[in-house]
């Protein structure tokens, strides 16, 4: 360290005490405006919440007024359902009749949104139908008919459902409901609870805000998200001083002939962080300015040419110079620094060259597996096969085969991402099997089981493609049918969830030597060409998985050939 001579050296922080005790009753004074401004703020954001909450409920309620008072009248006067409950549902008029009750029902739904689902009971012929097209799942739908159908034995049905929104719960899903009973016909109409306050959820009601509807004991029907998507916890109701920054207000209001009530709870917090933020830039500005004024000329002596100085070494990186030491500084931060940035400059320009070769080596590989990516004659074998088609007429054919082939290679050329989609890649495989069907026709069966939780799971691109092409191209041949299977399925293990993905066939299986090599990790004999494919995917797969990737190869005893993957469901971060 370098020697000084003269006055005594101070630390940063002996400097920087000297500007927070000035900036200190700025603080204090423009905390005060803050707080302030603050207060006008949540009253005058609660005020408009509670107008536009006020606003959206009406229109409801007159919804709700109208769509009951329909479906009485309906039920009522219309001749359509008079003949309905007199004839029998397979006679022509009984036919007719649904058809036109079916159009004017779907004409009320494009009024009102396909939020609301309507349908049609008959009791005496247990017969039950929507009469709008359906926003719920089928399993939902059964699972409503059952509970209409024990809500009609109930002799209390009028007085609990008619006139009388009423939250039900379907397959653990909250719908609110009406039902218009009429002797032994019923119309009902449903709509989700989420559907229903779907409109509230895009009013911004702060970063943790949310909307819900409550039952009459309080409960949430709702999805438990706030308008920002987040997962809601336990709501905390202990008081804090962060209360006056972040306010809390719950507004509830109730629907008119409806059994829930929307619950509205405001809580602010990134718009008054960003006011207060600006007041302190502004007030501080204006205050620091006047101080800085005086103390800058201190400042330029005894802080500003030695930073310069250690700016002046930092701008060697560039030219790969040597750095200058410091002669003299009245700061014992810079002087100690002075004795580490040679040690600095020697860890950078390592830290560079490890950086510039796992890059050659992330892009030597990228281009092999580009590489295998432009197949000329397999374009060329899709080709002949469309000419072959033409000739033959077999225009169907000819569309199918030229549209599987558009999104086959549409696929391979769009994707430059590590990961994509697992849905995405199973999809492009079922592809490229259609194409090779129009070519090898009986001569293989394919089939692809995928359980649902694994669609949104990112694999790297064209991997499953790799061994896929194997084995149409080593198991596929005339002699025989040949059956090639997909399969894919989670495996939750203590440390990571994985996804295992199984590739196998009936075919002749792998050579004896190949599989042993494969088994041994051995690199394999790429000299003529092969196994490039094979080669590159298992070395992409350790490159983006970091080694946590697994592939292992096998001929089952009853014959063909077997490839198993198992992947992280969640892979790592670059």
């Amino acid at each position: 360290m370098a020697t000084t001579t003269g006055s005594k050296p101070y630390p940063i922080r002996h400097y920087v005490r000297m500007m927070l005790f000035i900036a200190f009753f700025a603080l204090i004074l423009d905390f005060i405006i803050s707080i302030a401004s603050i207060v006008i703020v949540k009253q005058q954001s609660t005020r408009y919440l509670q107008d536009t909450a006020n606003l959206y409920i009406n229109r409801i309620n007159h919804d709700f007024a109208y769509i009951n008072h329909y479906m009485g009248w309906t039920l009522a006067n219309d001749e359509s359902v008079k003949i309905m409950d007199k004839q029998g549902t397979d006679s022509a008029e009984f036919l007719l009749s649904n058809a036109k009750l079916h159009q004017r029902f779907s004409e009320l739904q494009k009024n009102y949104g396909g939020a609301y689902n309507f349908f049609f009971y008959l009791r005496n012929q247990d017969f039950f139908l929507n009469y709008a097209p359906l926003s719920i799942s089928y399993p939902d739908y059964l699972e409503l008919k059952r509970q209409i159908a024990s809500y009609v034995e109930d002799k209390n049905v009028y007085e609990r459902f008619y006139s009388n929104w009423t939250p039900i719960l379907v397959n653990d899903k909250y719908y609110v409901i009406n039902i218009v009973p009429y002797y032994d016909r019923y119309l009902i109409c449903l709509i989700s609870a989420d559907n229903l306050i779907r409109p509230l959820r895009q009013i911004n009601l702060g970063e943790n805000g949310y909307v819900s509807l409550v039952d009459e004991s309080g409960k949430s029907i709702s999805s438990p998200f706030s308008v920002s998507g987040k997962m809601l916890g336990k709501d905390s109701a202990a008081p804090s001083l962060l209360s006056l920054v972040q306010s809390r207000t719950t507004v509830i209001r109730e629907f008119s002939h409806a059994s829930f009530s929307v619950k509205m709870v405001i809580k602010f917090g990134t718009f008054e962080k960003i006011m207060i933020a600006q007041l302190l830039i502004l007030l501080l500005f204006l205050i620091i300015t006047c101080t800085l004024s005086t103390v800058l000329l201190l400042f330029k002596q005894m802080v500003l040419k030695p930073i310069q100085t250690f700016s002046d070494n930092l701008a060697r990186l560039h030219t790969d110079s040597e750095p200058v030491d410091f002669k003299s500084s009245k700061m014992i931060e810079l002087e100690q620094a002075n004795e580490q940035f040679k040690y600095l400059i020697e860890q950078v320009k390592k830290f560079k060259i490890d950086l510039y070769e796992r890059e050659l080596e992330k892009q030597r590989i990228q281009l092999d597996y580009m590489k295998l990516q432009i197949k000329p004659h397999f374009f060329l074998n899709c080709l002949t096969n469309i000419y072959s088609m033409a000739q033959m007429q077999m225009y169907e054919e000819i569309e199918n085969m030229a549209m599987s082939t558009s999104k086959y290679f549409r696929y391979i050329f769009q994707h430059g991402q590590d990961f994509v989609r697992l849905e995405d890649e199973i999809e492009h495989v079922r592809i490229y099997l259609d194409i090779q069907k129009h070519r090898y026709r009986n001569a293989f069966t394919y089939r692809i089981e995928q359980t649902d939780h694994t669609k949104d799971v990112r694999i790297p691109p064209l991997v499953l493609q790799t061994f896929i092409e194997n084995a149409v191209k080593y198991a596929v041949s005339r002699a025989s049918e040949v059956q090639i299977l997909l399969a894919v399925y989670r495996w939750p293990k203590e440390e990571e969830d994985m996804t295992v993905i199984r590739i196998s066939d009936t075919g002749p299986g792998f050579p004896k030597g190949i599989l042993e090599k494969l088994k041994s990790e051995q690199p394999l004999d790429q000299t003529n060409g092969t196994r490039i494919g094979i080669m590159n995917t298992l070395q992409r797969l350790d490159f983006l998985y970091r080694k946590q990737a697994n592939v292992r190869f096998s001929n089952p005893e009853n014959g063909g050939a077997c490839v198993t993957l198992t992947l992280p469901s969640h892979p790592p971060e670059k």
